[in-house]
């Protein structure tokens, strides 16, 4: 059982952040990362994004959906990295969940536009660094 300031510490971690390193397996065997806005979670487990149906990292996740989370408090020196897979979702009332103003900007034809794609990530486990200690755990 992990301990219970791990969890509130690696949850006020992801609260306090805005951006998150997403990482995908390249057909070519070396790891791609992107930072993404982390829009809407769910405690550990869920994390839904929002991309371009168009991007390179869209085509990897056909073909392998293991990924990594990964959030930074610079402040602090810690990290939390999450590994899990990710769905690419189409329907409308999850991206009706994550719409908000200002997102016409990457998605011109609004929430119906076919390059609007939302990622929805489930974690497995978790990897909090802070304190000079690693703790892994199942999320």
């Amino acid at each position: 059982m992990v301990d219970a300031n791990i969890l509130i510490e690696s949850n006020d971690l992801v609260e306090n952040s805005t951006v998150v390193m997403v990482s995908t397996n390249g057909e070519d065997g070396y790891t791609k990362i992107k930072a993404m806005m982390r829009l809407k979670h769910d405690g550990l487990k869920k994390f839904w994004l929002s991309t371009n149906t168009s991007t390179r990292m869209v085509e990897r996740l056909k073909s392998d959906n293991k990924t990594s989370l990964y959030f930074v408090d610079n402040e602090r020196f810690a990290g939390l990295m999450l590994t899990g897979t990710i769905e690419i979702l189409q329907d409308r009332a999850t991206k009706e969940m994550l719409w908000s103003d200002g997102c016409e900007v990457y998605y011109p034809l609004g929430i119906d536009d076919p390059d609007y794609t939302v990622l929805r990530f489930t974690s497995k486990s978790a990897n909090y660094y802070r304190h000079l200690k690693n703790v892994t755990f199942q999320v």
